[in-house]
């Protein structure tokens, strides 16, 4: 509850800008404005795993795609117990809850990743070929979505995330089946996506809460090597390009008002070849992942709205440390650039929602990846709807270190209590890993705070050993109970601790920590040794005096290669 607590007072911290945005979003020169004229920010977050799941948000990366996903929950529980699972992930997954919980955050805007087959059927189950099959249903997921963006003033940013066929070579991102014609292999498929897209427009044109058709989720084909590149090595891109002025046209036909946004190749970033400007009310998305925040990683596309005179807009980015996100939203917004980050929940930390897997599910990821027994059906289809049930706001954890980093923390750079603590009692004893919210260097410092491995072209590593609980540097890692301890506690290491003194007074501060090999550690310049051993042990730091008032306490590391940290307590003398 303290974490939820946190989590939601941080709103109140956050930017006002736009936040009573009127009317529609349109285009003016390189910047987007609301109905009144005034510039709007965009600041948001993408629905990812709600109707289109990758493997990696459910710990199936080794599996991939949705498709694939599907078959082998077939293959576990049959086909009715699995459309009944699908179902129930579609209900609980997004509801109003999680968009009231972002406008109370900060956000201004939700990006949807749309799967094709919520709204139609394939090209090759089409009853008759050429026609369309509309699924009601998942139109009126969408209608719901809407009210509940209207209702909180979040902007609904439209994503064809998986279009027909599948956009490219990164199969998991749009459900792409190798074996059919992809998007690019298919006039067929190409058409139903111009289908479908007219078919939005005529929906939703009246609505002013629509902020912007994203009209395909990072193209990354290379028409030279069709199912082998990823389109960034592309001169031209005239397939890419061709296809978005067509759907750009239709959607034109029936709405007048909407932004429409184009992606390049290469996974949204290669605009090679790029045609003169096709509508007036256009904006140039790029994706940022992994790379340095610097004024070098968005000189091109900056160049590019500056030639191209229409806004651009970072519209993924995500799936790093919350430094990271820090420096690249300060980066965006100081040049005036909205962004939308990725995504709002998964199984996993670094992201604004966990969803807790459970043991059951665990179980069948291990079997899905070939390193477990096959469930039983009944306790597989448990596990099933336990995660459905897991994945609803009310049963997330929230992440109160990740909405401060994202809006905060490029504001303010100072350190603030991660949980609220105050020193008036005989003892006092707070968690290794409560420590306080803040940018690397100020909160903390870690050996490794982010990856950037698409800069350096290194092997992607996590910047968090024990992938949990936080989304810093500091490497944390869980008891049998679950209790989070701080874990690689290494040499030049640290970690601040704010609390409120009640009384000035004289306290005594004691480690519980561990090393197998033995180390240093201290709340001063000197430190006190970590006797060698696999058990926790109460170390003593120091004893010292302090004022009434606001106070910190930092916890370094100075001779350590193992060293480990549960908690640090005080005890008033």
């Amino acid at each position: 509850m303290k974490l939820r607590s946190l989590a939601l007072a941080l709103a109140f911290l956050a930017p006002t800008l736009s936040a009573h945005a009127q009317g529609f979003l349109k285009v003016d020169g390189t910047r987007i404005i609301d109905g009144s004229g005034q510039p709007v920010v965009l600041r948001g977050m993408g629905l990812g795993g709600w109707m289109l799941q990758e493997g990696y948000m459910l710990k199936l990366g080794e599996v991939g795609q949705q498709h694939r996903i599907r078959s082998k929950l077939v293959e576990l529980v049959g086909e009715e117990r699995t459309a009944t699972f699908y179902r129930a992930l579609l209900d609980n997954h997004t509801t109003e809850a999680d968009i009231a919980a972002m406008a109370k955050w900060g956000f201004n805007s939700v990006r949807l990743p749309i799967h094709f087959d919520q709204l139609t059927l394939p090209a090759d189950k089409e009853p008759k070929p050429g026609q369309d099959t509309w699924h009601e249903e998942g139109f009126q997921r969408i209608d719901r979505l809407l009210e509940w963006s209207k209702a909180n003033r979040i902007y609904l940013i439209l994503d064809l995330h998986a279009a027909p066929g599948g956009q490219g070579n990164d199969l998991a991102i749009s459900d792409r089946d190798p074996a059919k014609p992809s998007l690019w292999q298919s006039e067929e498929n190409q058409r139903k996506t111009v289908m479908l897209w007219t078919r939005l427009a005529e929906r939703y044109k009246d609505e002013p809460w629509i902020g912007g058709y994203d009209l395909i989720n990072e193209p990354n084909w290379s028409f030279a090597t069709p199912g082998k590149g990823n389109g960034c090595d592309e001169t031209e891109n005239k397939a890419v390009w061709s296809l978005q002025q067509r759907i750009t046209a239709a959607i034109r036909k029936v709405d007048k008002k909407h932004i429409v946004i184009v992606e390049g190749n290469c996974w949204g970033n290669n605009y090679k070849g790029l045609p003169p400007a096709w509508d007036a009310n256009m904006v140039l998305s790029f994706h940022k992942y992994w790379n340095r925040n610097d004024e070098a990683s968005i000189a091109e596309i900056k160049a590019l709205r500056a030639s191209y005179n229409r806004p651009i807009w970072l519209g993924e980015s995500g799936e790093n440390s919350n430094g990271w996100y820090r420096d690249a939203i300060a980066l965006a917004e100081g040049d005036g650039i909205g962004w939308n980050f990725w995504p709002l929940k998964k199984i996993g930390f670094n992201q604004p929602l966990e969803i807790l897997a459970g043991d059951g599910w665990m179980k069948i990821v291990a079997w899905m990846t070939g390193k477990g027994e096959k469930p039983a059906a009944d306790e597989a289809f448990a596990a099933m709807m336990q995660l459905a049930e897991n994945t609803r706001f009310e049963k997330n954890i929230p992440k109160p270190d990740v909405i401060d980093a994202m809006f905060r923390q490029p504001r303010d750079a100072s350190y603030r209590p991660f949980v609220a603590r105050t020193l008036d009692t005989k003892t006092l004893t707070i968690a290794a890993a409560d420590y306080d919210l803040g940018p690397p260097g100020v909160a903390y410092h870690d050996s490794v705070d982010a990856n950037y491995h698409v800069a350096t072209g290194g092997e992607r590593t996590p910047w968090n050993n024990g992938t949990t609980y936080r989304n810093d540097g500091v490497d944390i890692a869980r008891e049998a109970n679950g209790a989070p301890y701080v874990s690689d506690f290494v040499t030049g290491e640290f970690m601040r601790y704010s609390a409120d003194v009640a009384k000035a007074g004289r306290w005594t501060v004691i480690a519980r920590a561990r090393s197998v090999k033995g180390g240093r550690i201290g709340i001063d310049e000197r430190g006190v040794a970590v006797p060698a051993s696999p058990l926790w042990q109460d170390v003593k730091l120091a004893d010292v005096d302090l004022p009434a008032g606001p106070g910190t306490a930092t916890l370094r590391a100075f001779d350590c290669s193992d060293c480990e940290v549960a908690t640090l307590i005080f005890i008033q003398r």
